[in-house]
């Protein structure tokens, strides 16, 4: 097994601090295969699994309970400190931990066939979670501890353990390890002492097929695993002053992308609270095609197309069967299940409740229209051929914008107080209808051009002239030039809504920078005393809104400003190089679902506008 220096310098070592009990969120590091993937702390827990796929439910949950959730710890009997790194290029994830005597490295992975080519839309996983552990610099007295999550029973088999938990889709789980373990109560533990140089292995399978008695070659599955990620990532085009972020940023995204479907969840996790204590606790391991859209450009940009294109044939297979687009689909293409209360897990930090299942389902969100038939105009502006069949398809879906764009919906923030005609979501019906009336010119298709030509003039004018308050010399959230500031506003030119440098434009954001700042370049997405959303309590400052801002910053010419803002916002990353939804204003924690699929594509998508910004103020253009 070669090693590899990797992308990021090693961080020092720091000392292990619990919030609560808690380990804090960015403490965390991301593993996964294309299925489901794990969170592994810098204590050298596992806290989140689940399995057999992202939105399954979790075999660990410790970080929503840390009595009753599960954890899967390997660790120093005395941990002075820990430092967390990925292996170059790929990620297979390290996580060094100091104690009195010695330090213990532990290298973590969601294992990889032989051969998996990540381009390829099918599993290329091995439904297997490796943790190999070794003793450097010195002995090591450590525990070793595995506890389900409460109500998963298990026994002993062929000198491994079996779990199984009534609601699990997996029928049993395998536990194998290189060390015996015994039952401790809840779960199974052995203490021990590795010397200099000493290995130990624990692997859990899921895959369906018997395991136990063929024990892992370690070193092979890692340098296999290692080997797959870095094929796929040598393929990237990252440049700039974060090309190295950039380029974990992609890899996170993977990390978030269901192989078979390239349909990208919004976040790896599900109920990490958006303020310490509030209730604003969602379960984000679905597709938004909203947030999948937004990934899909950036990955379109940086040299992985194929993702954008299985991506685009699932959501139109999804709506030619339903009939109609959905805000959201689970990661089979059904509808998500109905929001419901875990009555036994308490919150991460006590931050009840946790939930299962997200209620938006049965939201109106028009600009959903405009999100699906602007990543067919991507496909067909990098080559792809629309013919008559997917303009069938498509056809539809412009007419739904067309019927609905004035008809209130929740917009893009989800409210869950009555609707409102946002205006976001109305210049989302304008990108459908103009988005599909450029389709159709490229490749002679037909098209009511008369009635859609108008639709499109008449949508766009009413979105940014109900929305002008020429009073406050902004946007608003709403037509009607009523209502608070929105910081989705700032999409309107990165949307071609409108120009960067038009007047209004501007003023709208200088609007937003000075009425939603929440301090040191972070934005809140809107205020809720201002604009109700019919959820109590507050929450942190939205990370892609500041992207949102360095976007239009750069886009009005404003360069210095625009890079300064971005390096600010990347340097907010924890030290493998990942974001969460949110962070705290005041403290700088990590707040929200995470890692958050949506803070990473603004790492990308600004960068990528910072470069060409660059280069056209150098050229003099």
């Amino acid at each position: 097994m070669k090693e590899s220096a990797a992308v990021f310098p090693a961080a020092q070592m720091r000392e292990v601090v619990r919030r609560d009990g808690y380990l804090p969120i960015e403490d965390h590091g991301l593993i996964g295969d294309g299925s489901t993937c794990a969170l592994v702390g810098r204590d050298g827990g596992i806290a989140w699994l689940c399995i057999p796929e992202f939105d399954s439910p979790p075999f660990l949950a410790g970080i929503l309970d840390a009595e009753n959730g599960g954890v899967f710890e390997i660790a120093p009997v005395s941990i002075r400190a820990s430092t967390q790194r990925y292996m170059e290029d790929s990620c297979v994830l390290v996580t060094t931990l100091a104690s009195d005597r010695g330090m213990l490295q532990i290298t973590d992975c969601l294992t990889l066939r032989s051969g998996a080519d990540l381009v390829e839309p099918v599993p290329a996983g091995r439904s297997e979670l490796l943790r190999h552990v070794q003793a450097v610099g010195g002995d090591v007295r450590l525990r070793i501890r595995l506890v389900p999550k409460a109500g998963v029973r298990f026994d002993e088999l062929a000198g491994g353990w079996r779990f199984a938990w009534e609601g699990g889709l997996v029928s049993e789980v395998y536990l194998w390890s290189s060390v015996a373990l015994a039952p401790d109560g809840d779960g199974l533990s052995a203490e021990l002492t590795l010397r200099a140089g000493e290995t130990l292995t624990a692997a859990l399978h899921w895959s369906g097929r018997f395991r136990l008695r063929q024990h892992p070659d370690t070193r092979k599955l890692i340098d296999q695993t290692v080997a797959a990620w870095r094929r796929w990532a040598s393929g990237l085009d990252c440049q700039g002053s974060q090309a190295e972020l950039m380029k974990r940023s992609a890899l996170t995204l993977k990390l978030l992308d269901h192989a078979e479907t390239g349909a990208i969840m919004a976040a790896a996790t599900s109920s990490l609270p958006e303020w310490p204590g509030a209730p604003r606790n969602w379960d984000y391991r679905y597709t938004w095609v909203r947030d999948a859209s937004f990934s899909n450009y950036v990955f379109r940009r940086i040299g992985d197309p194929s993702d954008a294109d299985v991506f685009l044939a699932w959501v139109l297979t999804n709506v030619e069967r339903d009939g109609a687009p959905h805000v959201m689909y689970a990661l089979d293409g059904s509808q998500p299940p109905d929001e419901v209360q875990d009555p036994l897990l308490r919150g991460y930090r006590g931050s009840a409740p946790v939930r299962w299942g997200n209620g938006a389902i049965h939201q109106l969100q028009h600009d959903v229209y405009g999100e699906i038939i602007d990543i067919a105009y991507q496909w067909s502006d990098s080559g792809g051929r629309v013919d008559q069949k997917l303009w069938a398809a498509l056809v539809p879906i412009v007419e739904l914008a067309i019927a609905r764009w004035r008809t209130p919906d929740s917009g893009p923030w989800e409210i869950r107080s009555a609707g409102r005609p946002f205006t976001y979501s109305a210049a989302l019906c304008y990108v459908a209808v103009d988005r599909a009336i450029q389709i159709a010119r490229r490749h002679r298709l037909p098209y009511p051009r008369g009635r859609w030509e108008a639709a499109s003039k008449e949508i766009r004018e009413a979105a940014l002239t109900q929305s002008w308050n020429s009073e406050r010399q902004t946007f608003t959230e709403n037509l009607g030039g009523t209502g608070g500031l929105d910081a989705a506003l700032l999409t309107l030119p990165v949307r071609n809504v409108i120009a960067f440098d038009d007047p209004r434009m501007v003023s709208t954001t200088k609007a937003i920078a000075e009425d939603l700042d929440a301090g040191n370049g972070l934005l809140y997405r809107y205020l809720p005393e201002v604009s109700p959303d019919g959820l109590p309590g507050g929450e942190g400052a939205f990370l892609l809104c500041s992207f949102w801002l360095v976007d239009n910053l750069a886009g009005q010419g404003r360069i210095d400003e625009a890079y300064e803002l971005y390096e600010t916002l990347c340097n907010r990353a924890n030290p493998l190089g990942l974001l969460p939804e949110q962070i705290h204003p005041d403290t700088g924690e990590f707040l929200g679902n995470f890692p958050q699929a949506f803070s990473h594509v603004g790492v990308l998508a600004s960068g990528l506008r910072l470069l060409k910004a660059g280069r056209r103020a150098d050229s003099g253009v």
